[in-house]
């Protein structure tokens, strides 16, 4: 019961984009087309979950036993920096397609605040590693779903006749706090 209450609190109540306003540019930037958004959203899910797990193990068993707790926002930001720096060798040689698939956005996950804000969050809420999997998983949904959806959006926004002063990104802007409102409704099922 424990982990369903931290998906639905993950996916719906405290959406890392839409409440905790975490992964800011790539949302804006990226949900021009819904394509793009599912690629994102994807490879935030498999860097969100790695990266947790990593730096998580890395807390645990290295900085709380040698009391270098304070070294960990450094630490997390080379961690995650290093572990997609790896995941782009390793897939550019193992599998050329998933890279391709892949690629355009790893270079994007190494500066998105929402991995980093997963992983120090993790922490902080003091999960052990299964429902630090699980809290990963769940934000990377949460991630992909705002991201898919807004970018739906933002399509029937690019036919439709919006003034021009609001054309762009501050349409945009005003659709995310749209957006963040209806998300707000589900704050009372957690």
């Amino acid at each position: 019961m424990e982990y369903i209450i931290i998906v639905i609190s993950a996916v719906f109540v405290n959406n890392i984009v839409l409440a905790q306003f975490l992964g800011i540019c790539p949302f804006l930037g990226v949900s021009n087309k819904t394509e793009t958004a599912f690629g994102m959203g994807a490879s935030v899910l498999f860097v969100m979950t790695l990266a947790t797990i990593v730096t998580y193990l890395v807390q645990v068993f290295v900085l709380v036993p040698l009391n270098l707790a304070f070294l960990q926002t450094i630490s997390f930001i080379l961690i995650i920096a290093a572990l997609v720096q790896m995941l782009e060798i390793i897939l550019k040689k193992v599998s050329p397609t998933l890279y391709q698939a892949l690629g355009i956005y790893l270079p994007l996950i190494t500066t998105n605040c929402a991995v980093m804000g997963v992983a120090i969050l993790v922490i902080k809420k003091d999960f052990n590693l299964a429902e630090s999997v699980v809290f990963a998983v769940a934000n990377a949904i949460g991630f992909a779903l705002a991201l898919v959806i807004f970018s739906g959006i933002r399509e029937q926004l690019a036919l439709a006749d919006v003034p021009k002063g609001m054309k762009g990104i501050p349409i945009a802007l005003v659709t995310a706090g749209i957006l963040a409102l209806a998300f707000m409704g589900f704050a009372g099922l957690v």
